[in-house]
């Protein structure tokens, strides 16, 4: 990062809501796929909702404007006592990928999950995704079942 660039990586709020709504639909389209005006709107209020077993978002901002988006949520595992965190989707606009946008989601998505007393966070990706799976590599352990998992 440049010295005039500001990231910041926060929880989403309401005034995000178009913004919020761009990112998803890149990364939806991203995995060719599109989902109906209702879905946003229905997941839009659970991300800002206090249910604990609704998901939570972080977005990163980089200069004012939103550029990339995490959705995570907190679930009971049979094989431990403490919840898991799972990072369901994480998108940084493809003009801003290369400038530790991810990697600031993640660690956010990490500190999250740290702060809720569930040091496990585990994601998903698909195989031929090669550019994610670079970073992944890095900050995550491969599993044997194509899963990434914070060690």
């Amino acid at each position: 990062m440049t010295g005039s660039d500001a990231l910041t990586v926060r929880p989403l709020i309401l005034s995000d809501r178009p913004a919020w709504g761009d990112l998803w639909t890149a990364y939806l389209a991203f995995y060719e796929t599109t989902r109906q005006q209702d879905i946003y709107d229905t997941y839009f209020e659970r991300l800002l909702g206090d249910d604990p077993q609704d998901y939570n978002c972080l977005v990163a901002e980089l200069d004012g404007k939103l550029v990339g988006l995490t959705h995570f949520l907190f679930h009971r595992h049979g094989w431990k006592v403490e919840n898991v965190c799972y990072l369901q989707d994480l998108y940084a606009d493809p003009t801003v990928r290369g400038r530790g946008i991810g990697r600031a989601l993640i660690e956010g998505v990490y500190a999250a999950a740290d702060a809720a007393g569930a040091p496990s966070v585990y994601w998903l990706t698909q195989d031929v995704n090669t550019e994610a799976r670079q970073l992944y590599d890095r900050i995550g352990t491969l599993s044997p079942f194509i899963k990434y998992e914070r060690g």
